[in-house]
Formats: C-alpha cells, structure tokens, sequence
C-alpha cells in the first residue's frame, strides 16, 4: 500500500497487567514507528502524556470499558478527568445491554453524553459497538446512524475484550470482521470513519481492513504489523 498503515494505529495498552514500564516501552516504540495513538486506561493518561509530548503520537483512552455498563453520568466524568488528563480522543463503549433491549432513548443520550462532553475540551469520541456480541445487523446499522447524529468522529466495533461462550464452554474472543467494517462503512457517511478492532495482528490482517474502508486500526500487534510494513516495502524497492 502506498499508505502506511502503522500510521493509522491505535496501539493497546488495555491490559488489566499492564504496568507503567510497559507503557513506557509501549511509547517509545509508538513514537519510533509513528502510530496515530496510544489508547491507554484511565489511570494511564497522565502519563502516556507525558511520553508522547513533542511527539506526532497522542494519548487516547477508553471509556465505560469494556462493558459499557456505568452510568452516562460516569461515562462523562470519565470522559472530563481523561482529557483534562492529555487525551485528545476517547473510545467509549455503547450501554450493551441497552442495546440489545432496543431502548433507543438511553442509547442516544449516553452517546450524545460522551460526544458532547469531549468535544467541549476539543476531544474526539469513537464510539465501540462491541459488534461480536450484537446478534443482529438490524442493531448495528441503529448504532452507526445514531453516532452520526450525536457527531461521534468514529464508529468501532470491538474492545478486544469481548467473549462469547463456545459449545465447548470455553470463551472465545470476538473482533473486526470483514462483514462488519464493510456494513459499518455502508451506513455512515464520509463525515464519519470506520476503526476496525480486536484479532488484527498482523500486517495482511491490517491492510485487508483498510482496503474495506476503516482508517482507524486498534491492535496491540503494532511491532509485527511494523516489520511487516517494513518488509513489503523492501520488497518493492527491490522490485524496482
């Protein structure tokens, strides 16, 4: 590709286990390759803040993660401590189970909340659907049409951190499809961009995502996506 998609990289430091040298490791290779950002819980922000100053990188956060289950009370106050912190975007996740029920009215003022609360302190908000959990397209293309209208930046579809119980009993990982970046771009305008997350991990899996329309990639691969971008791009010049 002739755009570098590290460039488009969220880098994850959403880890319960995660400690500050991580992130600090985390930082200095996010600046070196030249991520869009570095999403990092809460308590985290004031630090990667201070790490990613000077630098083309910004500090990003999750909010309500990552069940989405707080109040929007707390889901703004989240949001205020955040970016006075240093974040410059915050990931909100959607009340799931809201949601599902189909109470539009609670879905709309717990977004339009958050949206509204960043955007005073010039914040952008992207807005996680947790697409892996939602068992229906119908509520999918309900959420991207109600980001539009709150002035979400972005719709996203996953934390990385949601699990469904397979027939075995054991929990498995949900994350971007094809099929959900492709809907998610259907049903929002161009004023709206797309971030694809969770089980992106390495470079084809990166490109193939931008290829279907996000610009907005959430990974705690960077490293390997990184070398990969690197190895095309050897591969091209040799070409040549």
């Amino acid at each position: 590709m002739s755009q570098s998609v590290v460039a488009l990289i969220d880098h994850a430091v959403l880890s319960p286990t995660q400690t500050d040298a991580d992130l600090r490791d985390a930082c200095a290779m996010c600046v070196k390759v030249g991520t869009a950002s570095v999403c990092v819980k809460p308590v985290m922000v004031p630090l990667a803040s201070e790490l990613l100053a000077g630098s083309t990188v910004m500090a990003s956060t999750v909010i309500g993660f990552p069940h989405g289950g707080t109040t929007t009370g707390t889901k703004v106050r989240e949001t205020e401590i955040a970016c006075r912190d240093g974040a410059k975007e915050v990931d909100m996740v959607v009340n799931i189970g809201r949601v599902m029920q189909e109470n539009w009215g609670y879905v709309v003022d717990d977004i339009c909340a958050v949206v509204e609360a960043a955007a005073s302190v010039g914040a952008i908000t992207k807005v996680i659907f947790e697409t892996g959990l939602l068992p229906k397209d119908d509520l999918k293309i309900r959420l991207c049409e109600i980001c539009e209208a709150a002035g979400a930046a972005f719709v996203k579809t996953s934390t990385g951190f949601g699990y469904v119980k397979g027939a075995d009993g054991s929990m498995q990982a949900t994350g971007a499809t094809e099929h959900d970046i492709k809907l998610m771009r259907a049903h929002v305008s161009e004023k709206v961009q797309v971030k694809a997350s969770g089980g992106i991990r390495n470079y084809a899996d990166a490109v193939k995502f931008v290829q279907l329309g996000a610009t907005r990639l959430g990974t705690s691969g960077t490293q390997a996506i990184w070398q990969g971008e690197q190895g095309q791009h050897a591969e091209n010049t040799a070409a040549y």
